[in-house]
């Protein structure tokens, strides 16, 4: 194959996967976020609204060290 049919080639389908990226490109676009006047605070979505709080574990800390711990390099 000649070199100028090769870069021919090549430059197609730069060309093509560089046209596919920019067509599947989204970003995120602003909305608006309305306010229910019953709530009285931030909205939130739904999920979130209806989950209760986490309380941490008493042994958080402990695991947390064994963590940095395991990190450590051996050498």
């Amino acid at each position: 194959m000649k070199l100028e049919i090769a870069r021919g080639l090549f430059l197609v389908a730069a060309l093509s996967v560089a046209s596919l990226a920019v067509a599947a490109w989204q970003e995120a676009s602003p909305q608006v976020i309305t306010h229910n006047e019953q709530l009285g605070y931030c909205p939130l979505p739904p999920q979130i609204r209806a989950s209760q709080a986490v309380r941490p574990d008493q042994d958080l800390l402990l695991f947390m060290f064994g963590l940095s711990l395991g990190v450590r390099s051996q050498g």
